[in-house]
């Protein structure tokens, strides 16, 4: 199958994504015809990417200066040490702003990277070549970049979009099926937000995705990647519509943080969890009809995800994610904002709740889960 190519035009930046097979063999390739030039690069790594697709990235871009920076990618050490680490390299190889970082790794490299990326001497070339399903049909596209605080999950950071983002399937197939499970979660999510076609699509086929069939998996990676460009373009800096791309987060970092980030529960995982709890609200407020809802949980369920909100999480937990919900970065005010769902492919965004609803909500819904 032949690499797809996808568009992305904000205000700041205009950059392509190329799905494909075997793309990171012709990086240096793919690098000179989308007219991006560097002398030197440093490859930040996340030091579970196997060693055989470094090497072929090294051989690739073999007329570059290259550096290396490793590092054990996870929420816990997502935060400015390893920041440091990086633009120590940077300044002690008297790096420029035209040279490049290059991200090789899920979510939280293609984070730290970006956001090292924008602080170096105000802004410097940054290519993304995302390892995950999660990577890359989400936090490659659209310019967050940042690190973790104790107060909550990617609370320091920036906006700063790619020159290039690499979504090579290969990388794929070394990863866990608890992996492209969880990255199937935020293909979903996108589905339910804004196209029930593409809803329909994923439940006829979602062994095949979740397996990597070709060209099912390309088919997936592609309308998710389209539906978050189109809201990316429209609001680069989440004022308004790109709130949209929230809905299961508000829970699901919170979840997240509760547990202080334990590797039981990853973040697509928790995003699943987050989405289940967003729908379960939404028809507790009586916003979504029992059918759409009946259907998106049975097609969450034929994952096989042996977690639950309930398998982690007890009544006295409830106001340790509250306050976690009222640190989130969409918040003016103590009450919460959440992204909830009318029907299949049409959201709610901008309404906010006061905490006390939350808590009732979370007393009978944990009740609820725990009788069934």
């Amino acid at each position: 199958m032949k690499p797809i190519k996808l568009k992305i035009e904000t205000k700041t930046q205009k950059y392509p994504i190329i799905i494909g097979s075997n793309l990171i063999t012709n990086l240096s390739k793919i690098i000179k015809n989308n007219s991006l030039t560097f002398n030197q690069c440093l490859l930040v790594v996340d030091k579970n990417v196997p060693k055989k697709f470094i090497t072929k990235i090294k051989n690739s871009l073999k007329k570059k200066k290259i550096h290396i920076c490793f590092f054990n990618a996870s929420e816990a050490n997502k935060n400015f040490n390893i920041i440091n680490k990086i633009l120590e390299i940077l300044l002690n190889k008297n790096f420029s702003r035209d040279d490049c970082i290059i991200s090789i790794g899920g979510g939280i490299t293609g984070d730290v990277s970006g956001f090292a990326s924008s602080i170096f001497k105000r802004g410097m070339k940054f290519i993304n070549i995302p390892t995950t399903l999660l990577s890359q049909v989400d936090s490659s596209i659209g310019g967050k970049t940042g690190i973790n605080s104790h107060y909550g999950k990617n609370l320091i950071g920036s906006f700063y979009q790619p020159n290039l983002v690499i979504s090579d399937v290969d990388f794929l197939k070394s990863l866990p099926k608890r992996e492209i499970v969880c990255g199937y979660g935020e293909i979903l999510k996108h589905s339910l937000i804004r196209d029930k076609n593409f809803f329909k699509f994923l439940n006829k086929n979602v062994n095949k995705i979740t397996k990597l069939s070709s060209p099912f998996i390309e088919k997936a990676i592609y309308e998710s990647c389209k539906i978050k460009k189109n809201v990316v373009e429209k609001d680069e800096k989440e004022k308004n519509l790109r709130k949209v791309l929230n809905f299961g987060h508000t829970f699901g970092h919170a979840y997240e943080a509760s547990l202080n980030y334990n590797k039981k529960l990853n973040h697509g995982e928790a995003v699943i969890l987050g989405i289940r709890t967003a729908l379960s609200f939404s028809l507790n407020l009586k916003i979504l009809k029992k059918s759409d809802y009946n259907l998106i949980l049975n097609h969450i369920n034929n994952l096989n995800l042996s977690i639950s909100v309930n398998k982690f999480f007890k009544k006295k937990d409830i106001n340790k994610i509250l306050f976690f919900m009222t640190k989130d970065k969409k918040n003016k005010s103590q009450k919460i904002n959440l992204v909830l769902l009318k029907k299949i492919g049409s959201p709610q965004i901008n309404i906010e709740y006061p905490k006390q609803r939350l808590k009732k909500f979370f007393n009978d819904y944990l009740r609820y889960l725990n009788l069934n």
